[in-house]
């Protein structure tokens, strides 16, 4: 059973501006809430392209977005091949390059892989460590723990987890594997909860948590393909198109706010330059200025939302820019 509880569905499609007959792309499809949604607003004429990686997910979705079929097309894709993809199928173009109505990322693991104990997701369930969204990809959270080297490990559970402890953590998962393999998560959970003085163990969130992100963040290459894919999403979005951006953790709120900001244009000339010279020209306008969070209505039901934050921003016409 693929239950997944969708975060922000109104906010995030309203962000998007649907016209019946425009075309749309959700590049994380998941459970397909964000996806059924914008599905039904959309008339004959118009299209969804939703992406995802995961077999497993573009079943479900399949069944449930079964009533709008005519309109949508799914792809079996990590979405930082937007464009390639997009170029493969029938969507209008502009000097070569697909062009959209509206794109919208909604970051993250879904709860069916945090909640299927075999995904490897989960320091509270007991799994093979792999962690892979896409399963046919050859890179496990196995691979990465017994055999990358001691820096390397500490650098992504410090960069990717934000994992203060991260030296002491994988100095203790290199004295582990060097007596056996590292191969479940309750192991590796164990591991981690030891290297963590006893002290920072007794408030927050459980010890294993950041490092767990820190691997899932690894195995999938999660910021550099959000990063390329922001950047060809914007490429791809047609004037008045919108991008509709839901993260989860400053890792990526920060690649998505440093991404905007780059396409708006800010001049850079200093001040008493009577004309501009930079050449800077704005791309994208944002919609809301500080970026929406969850309702404390949808925090009762859906606690994972309570680090969501969605930012929305508008391409420009660059011709009459």
């Amino acid at each position: 059973m693929f239950h997944h509880v969708t975060v922000m569905k109104e906010e995030a499609v309203k962000g998007l501006h649907i016209r019946p007959n425009g075309f749309y792309v959700d590049c994380t499809l998941g459970g397909a809430g964000h996806s059924e949604r914008i599905a039904a607003e959309l008339g004959p004429d118009g299209r969804l392209i939703a992406f995802d990686q995961d077999e497993t997910a573009l079943a479900h979705a399949r069944e449930r977005l079964a009533p709008y079929m005519d309109r949508v097309m799914l792809v079996k894709s990590n979405f930082r091949y937007i464009r390639e993809q997009l170029a493969k199928l029938p969507v209008p173009e502009r000097e070569g390059v697909p062009q959209v109505d509206g794109i919208l990322y909604d970051l993250g693991v879904s709860s069916p892989q945090l909640d299927e104990a075999e995904r490897g997701f989960s320091y509270n369930q007991d799994a093979e460590l792999d962690m892979r969204m896409d399963r046919s990809s050859p890179l496990t959270a196995e691979d990465i723990v017994n055999t990358w080297a001691e820096n390397e490990l500490a650098k992504i559970l410090f960069e990717y987890g934000e994992e203060k402890f991260s030296r002491r953590i994988a100095s203790a998962i290199l004295r582990e594997r060097a007596v056996s393999p590292i191969r479940s998560t309750v192991q590796l959970a164990e591991i981690i909860k030891e290297a963590i003085p006893a002290a920072a163990r007794r408030t927050g969130p459980h010890p294993a948590k950041r490092s767990f992100q820190a691997l899932r963040i690894a195995v999938n290459d999660e910021l550099k393909a959000f990063e390329d894919s922001l950047e060809q999403a914007v490429e791809c979005l047609a004037p008045g198109g919108r991008l509709s951006v839901i993260t989860f953790h400053s890792l990526e709120d920060r690649i998505c706010k440093q991404t905007f900001a780059k396409m708006l244009g800010t001049c850079t000339c200093p001040p008493d330059f009577p004309v501009c010279i930079c050449g800077k020209k704005a791309k994208l306008r944002l919609v809301n200025r500080k970026p929406l969070e969850a309702t404390s209505e949808e925090l009762e039901h859906n606690p994972r939302a309570r680090s969501a934050k969605l930012r929305v921003a508008e391409k420009l016409n660059e011709e009459k820019e």
